[in-house]
């Protein structure tokens, strides 16, 4: 791509999600030579009613009113822009046709709302980028009239009941008329060209300049210092929907000797869980990114303890690369889309395998496998992750 090119990308997550957001990113790593307009999600009704008293709807209420920019400079190439509207929350309605006309009313509002983003910042022609809102977008191709319209597809959506509903019906149509559609696996690229030929897997990126270099202050965590024996660890949500609370049980049940440290956010399932119980269980809670690193460095042994479904059969973790750029081994739950790590990366087909890979990398982790890792790791920054997009833009 030329520099200079006008991007606009459109997401379901907000900005200032807390956890891991590729969008982001790519917006980040984009704007180091094209000018971007990251669209945050609009306002729904049943949103402003439900978290009303929340920070991030308190401020999107602010703008509505005028009261704050709807326009917010990241660097000298990025900004963020925050439609001041309230949309129509559609999920509840039981039929497709009266989804379909609230949706269209919904498209034709935000799509109004990034017209005035875009004449304001001077973007006459631009790219859209689109992160899987198969919703709220599926009307901006006709709308906005883009130079090109990408569909991005980073998780099998359709496999959570919440999108599957009118999903099943929209994302066909949506990749169907995208100019591109692409992926970060090779699993959802295929999924992607059953219905557009024009496919790409582009794979995924990871912030390894943070992960890779070792602070001068990179000591164990306060909440790590107590722990005596092997530590096998994992960072990132803990959501039952994706990780197989009942494996690391029997981990943690079958080597009593070593020490299961958790990172990250629960949800209901894992607090009401067995894990508990256990006293070589540590849930150390949610932490900073800028604390992640620390953490990783502290484990022997990194798990990504998945759970094979249809959300995530196709899924890439971010924590697999993050894992690598730190040098760690790592023992994950074998899928397609993880064949990619392998043999770098022990893939586990039962319970017994993820046991017996744990033993081996405790007994042959060797200092000169470190920098094995961290190449593999390297080939999957951000910077190669946007340039695989744009030659898949320009084929």
């Amino acid at each position: 791509m030329n520099a200079n090119q006008h991007f606009v990308i459109i997401s379901i997550t907000p900005w200032d999600f807390e956890m891991g957001n590729n969008a982001k990113n790519l917006a980040i790593e984009m704007s180091k030579n094209q000018k971007v307009i990251y669209v945050n999600p609009p306002l729904d009704r049943f949103t402003l009613l439900k978290e009303k008293n929340t920070l991030a709807v308190q401020k999107r209420l602010n703008i509505i009113k005028g009261n704050e920019k709807s326009i917010e400079s990241i660097n000298e190439n990025l900004w963020v822009f925050t439609p001041g509207i309230v949309i129509e929350s559609i999920n509840w309605i039981p039929f497709k046709f009266m989804f379909d006309f609230v949706n269209k009313v919904n498209n034709v509002k935000l799509a109004k709302e990034i017209k005035k983003a875009t004449h304001q910042l001077g973007f006459d022609d631009f790219y859209l980028l689109n992160d899987s809102d198969m919703f709220r977008s599926f009307h901006l191709k006709e709308l906005l009239h883009p130079i090109k319209y990408i569909y991005y597809s980073r998780d099998n959506l359709m496999a959570v009941d919440y999108w599957r509903k009118f999903g099943q019906f929209y994302e066909p149509a949506l990749i169907k008329k995208a100019d591109v559609a692409i992926a970060n696996s090779l699993y959802l690229s295929e999924e992607l060209k059953k219905y557009n030929t024009k496919s790409y897997d582009v794979g995924q990126g990871c912030d390894l300049e943070f992960y890779a270099t070792k602070p001068d202050d990179d000591l164990v965590p306060e909440d790590m210092k107590h722990l005596s024996g092997p530590i096998v660890g994992y960072t990132g949500a803990l959501f039952a929907l994706r990780l197989d609370i009942e494996l690391i049980a029997f981990i943690a049940q079958a080597n009593p000797e070593w020490n299961i440290v958790l990172v990250g956010p629960e949800d209901e399932a894992f607090k009401n869980s067995v894990l508990h119980q256990l006293s070589n269980v540590y849930f150390l809670g949610n932490k900073a990114p800028s604390q992640l690193r620390t953490y990783i460095e502290s484990f022997d042994v990194c798990i990504n303890p998945q759970v094979v479904n249809e959300v995530t059969i196709g899924n890439y973790p971010r924590k697999i690369d993050e894992y690598l750029a730190v040098g760690k081994p790592i023992v994950a739950t074998a899928t397609k889309a993880m064949e990619i790590f392998s043999p770098l990366v022990l893939l586990a087909e039962n319970y017994w395998e993820y046991i017996a890979f744990i033993k081996l990398s405790l007994m042959e982790n060797s200092s000169l496998q470190k920098p094995q890792r961290q190449a593999l790791a390297a080939s999957h920054s951000w910077s190669h992750n946007v340039q695989r997009i744009y030659e898949a833009i320009e084929k």
